[in-house]
């Protein structure tokens, strides 16, 4: 009877960051069971977990996937199944993650799921030279973005959007997660902090924003027990100029001219150097930071850490890394 009325929650992509850290924390809460859905099983899953292994390229997928979420009785999907870093190799991220993403809708269709959560990002608003200083969650997204990992994003969150408006009586949550910082994430921002000498563009200097990993899983783990239908910015509170960050992450900042910075930077990006591409310098230059009001409002998401204290957290990990106290 007692494993009966435990809720029963589907975490895709358990290997990513918030996937993991989100089944770490669920698995031990005595109000849940946890299915873990990934292409290969991570170490900390506790022997009442249940584990599928998936691939999410495989035509057929969304036939799987059904029979997953059906025989297990699933009461929310939580979609975690992306890249945090821009790929090299797009045409795959693409399949995974677009093509994986639809399959995924259709089996949830198939089924009716209750609630579906989506892992985003505020990336998808692109940097533009005419966005707000703070972007809202109805502003409208970069559909139209040459850079594919953005492209990517954009089209996922029209599918879930087209997915909410055929399947009304499912609750779907996006949440929309700034760049996470922290002790132990690892991204393609951290690496791009870590290094001695951090790349910006001559004459630019926008404004960032992060959300400290722990409040990142904080709004995820929310997101499970609040029903709220909608799209919430999930982020810090406050923003830096890029050159303020990079100094209190204790860095050197080496400015150079974006034309000659953008084709240097996609070479390094080509042969495995530099963890962003050329197109992603955008950000480098024009605003994309999100309002987190509506967050706060309906979700009651509430982020502990500043956005200075996500570089220091950083920045303190990174140094005993550097002296070889850990790993």
């Amino acid at each position: 009877m007692e494993e009966e009325r435990k809720k029963v929650i589907a975490i895709t992509g358990v290997n990513s960051f918030l996937g993991a850290n989100l089944c770490q924390r669920l698995q031990i809460d005595s109000r849940y069971k946890i299915i873990a859905i990934d292409i290969k099983k991570p170490s900390f899953l506790l022997k009442d977990v249940l584990f599928y292994k998936t691939d999410f390229t495989e035509p057929t997928v969304d036939l799987t996937l059904a029979d997953i979420l059906s025989t297990n009785n699933v009461d929310t999907v939580v979609h975690c199944a992306f890249f945090t870093n821009p790929m090299r190799r797009s045409a795959y991220a693409h399949e995974l993650e677009v093509i994986g993403t639809m399959h995924l809708l259709h089996a949830c269709a198939r089924v009716g799921i209750r609630k579906f959560i989506l892992r985003s990002s505020t990336l998808v608003y692109g940097p533009n030279p005419l966005n707000p200083n703070f972007i809202t969650e109805d502003y409208p997204l970069a559909e139209s973005s040459n850079y594919r990992y953005i492209r990517d994003k954009v089209e996922v969150e029209k599918m879930v959007e087209k997915f909410k408006r055929k399947n009304s009586n499912t609750i779907v949550t996006v949440l929309r997660f700034g760049i996470i910082l922290g002790p132990t994430v690892r991204n393609f921002f951290t690496e791009y902090l870590k290094r001695p000498f951090v790349v910006t563009l001559l004459g630019y200097d926008p404004l960032f924003q992060f959300i400290h990993e722990e409040d990142a899983v904080d709004a995820l783990k929310l997101a499970v027990e609040k029903d709220c239908d909608g799209v919430y910015n999930i982020v810090g509170d406050g923003v830096l100029p890029i050159s303020t960050v990079i100094k209190l992450a204790g860095r050197i900042n080496l400015p150079v001219f974006h034309p000659i910075a953008i084709p240097l930077v996609q070479f390094l990006f080509s042969i495995g150097v530099s963890p962003i591409g050329g197109k992603h310098l955008d950000f480098l230059r024009f605003v994309c930071v999100a309002d987190g009001e509506k967050a706060k409002r309906e979700l009651g998401f509430m982020p502990k850490y500043s956005i200075k204290e996500c570089v220091e957290s950083f920045a303190g990990m990174q140094r005993l890394r550097e002296l070889h106290l850990i790993e």
